[in-house]
């Protein structure tokens, strides 16, 4: 009888000493070092995290600064648009970067909250175990241990025993430093989480802030090209300069088309014809669709005269994608003062797509470009009043409606 009670005592001990082992011999089971390392890392990113928010408040654009350097330059208007679009490139340029360190930093912390869920899990499992454990040792005490070396009956099995009771004191101690760790780990976790949380929260901020910036920028533009143009003193000077500024504009765009076809040519002693396939294009802004200038004859804005308007203007905020109505080659992509950011492509057989005013860029001269692939974010860089995408249809040289072309 007394010999029954022993085993079952033994099979007990060794039930519970699976049970107590089994979060360690789970295959997503961490051990100490594994923990360390993972402590070690959400450190480094509590460090980082901190390092950002200190970046984030000194890196701001002063927009004071930058109005009050645009004074000088108020007289000639050339140099006044390409100081301030230089302005606006670098708040775009910050305004880009924000918005990168958002989309990586809402990743960083969708990875510590599932790290510290993990954690807190394994702690559950790990402070359920223990206190299985820890009862077991409580209720048994010394005698367990002595009994299981009294029952052996050989010295064989006595060696066995005395190991098998090693190995369990030094198991009990493992799981209590990776517990311990666990915890560290979980505490290190919400830090990380905490901090990371203050950095994507500022640097939103930010954002709206820069944004805030780029409108005071435009807007001091709007007023500039406003006043100048409508000054009734500057009347002729100014027409003077509009049909200056045109001019250079299709001298820039028809010696991009010549380029273009001698390198065509070229191309043609190697290469099969490259020809418009006739397919219609798609529009070049998919958010945002309003009109804000028609194609043809209007009566300019600030001058007051009836003047040709050489494509069609679609009104968005900054930053919106510029898309290729259709699929070509890029010949252009640069900045003038008075088209500002702009790209060109030669779609084949004479047929070119114009795109002006971004705020940046996102292809260079000769890639090709697939119809609907994001070339430009809209802007109001050069001879704009505010953002929005000024599209001009070109054919063999002349400005043909956009409409004849566009869904």
């Amino acid at each position: 009888m007394k010999k029954n009670k022993r085993c079952i005592s033994l099979m007990l001990g060794f039930v519970l000493f699976v049970v107590w082992m089994w979060p360690a011999v789970r295959s997503d089971a961490a051990t100490s070092s594994e923990l360390e390392q993972s402590i070690k890392e959400k450190e480094s990113a509590i460090s980082q995290a901190q390092e950002e928010k200190k970046q984030l408040q000194s890196t701001m654009s002063n927009i004071q600064a930058m109005v009050d350097s645009l004074e000088s330059s108020k007289n000639d208007l050339e140099a006044y648009v390409k100081q301030l679009d230089g302005n606006l490139a670098e708040i775009q340029s910050k305004i880009d970067e924000l918005k990168k360190m958002i989309s990586d930093k809402e990743e960083e912390i969708e990875e510590t909250q599932q790290m510290l869920d993990e954690a807190v899990e394994r702690e559950k499992e790990q402070y359920a175990a223990m206190k299985v454990r820890i009862q077991y040792a409580y209720e048994k005490g010394n005698s367990n241990s002595l009994e299981m070396l009294l029952s052996a009956k050989s010295f064989g099995e006595l060696l066995n025993n005395a190991n098998y009771m090693e190995e369990m004191n030094a198991y009990d101690q493992r799981q209590l430093e990776e517990y311990q760790k666990n915890r560290e780990l979980v505490e290190t976790c919400k830090t990380a989480l905490e901090e990371e949380q203050e950095v994507l929260q500022q640097a939103k901020a930010e954002v709206e802030k820069e944004e805030a910036g780029l409108e005071t920028l435009i807007s001091q533009k709007e007023q500039q090209i406003t006043a100048f143009q409508g000054d009734i003193s500057n009347k002729e000077a100014a027409l003077k300069e509009y049909e200056a500024d045109i001019a250079a504009q299709n001298s820039t765009i028809a010696a991009l088309e010549a380029a273009a076809a001698e390198r065509k040519q070229l191309e043609e002693l190697n290469k099969p014809k490259v020809t418009y396939d006739g397919g219609m294009f798609q529009l070049p802004l998919t958010s945002y669709k309003r009109i804000s200038d028609e194609y043809g004859y209007r009566m300019h804005p600030t001058l007051g005269v009836q003047k040709f308007h050489n494509g069609v203007d679609f009104a968005a905020p900054s930053g919106t994608p510029i898309l290729a109505a259709y699929g070509g080659t890029v010949v252009g992509a640069a900045y003038n003062s008075s088209m500002g950011n702009y790209v060109m492509i030669n779609h084949g057989d004479g047929l070119y797509t114009i795109y002006m005013h971004a705020s940046a860029l996102y292809v260079s001269q000769g890639q090709t470009v697939s119809k609907g692939e994001q070339i430009a974010a809209v802007g109001s860089t050069g001879r704009s009043t505010g953002p929005h995408l000024h599209f001009s249809v070109r054919v063999n040289g002349e400005y043909v409606n956009p409409w004849n072309y566009l869904k």
